[in-house]
């Protein structure tokens, strides 16, 4: 069974809901994981937007990426630049894959505007989850 690793700076948005995504298109093909380089709580706006496209992330923990580093991972995914310039000392066999995404958690204005941005990096995350589950793994979505 395939082993997937997701990280991002903090494991409480990107990485959260890019596992989420890889967890559901892959089903039971594969083990997916996602860790921090310096994990956080995970964010109450990602549990939310996800929440809305029928996926619940409320009882993800965020995990640091020292947890993984003895683990025989296939794939390391970064989603940040932080994270991807970081894990460099990130010794493993594994395909490493980086595409970075904006941080939501940074996101200005309103409450509907900042909360759209939540949906907009999930919704963005959803496609690269697609891509890289029927590319990567060929398993079609």
């Amino acid at each position: 069974m395939r082993k997937i690793l997701v990280i991002c700076t903090g494991n409480s948005c990107r990485s959260q809901m890019a596992e989420a995504w890889i967890r559901k298109y892959t089903g039971n093909k594969a083990l997916v994981f996602s860790a921090g380089t310096n994990p956080e709580k995970v964010n109450s706006r990602a549990i939310q937007a996800m929440k809305l496209v029928g996926i619940d992330i409320l009882h993800h923990s965020s995990n640091f990426i020292d947890e993984y580093v003895d683990m025989d991972l296939d794939f390391v995914i970064t989603v940040c630049d932080n994270a991807h310039e970081k894990c460099s000392y990130f010794k493993t066999k594994a395909k490493k894959i980086h595409k970075s995404f904006p941080d939501p958690a940074k996101a200005k204005g309103t409450e509907t505007e900042i909360f759209s941005e939540y949906c907009n990096v999930r919704d963005s995350l959803k496609n690269f989850a697609m891509y890289f589950v029927e590319k990567e793994l060929g398993i079609t979505v």
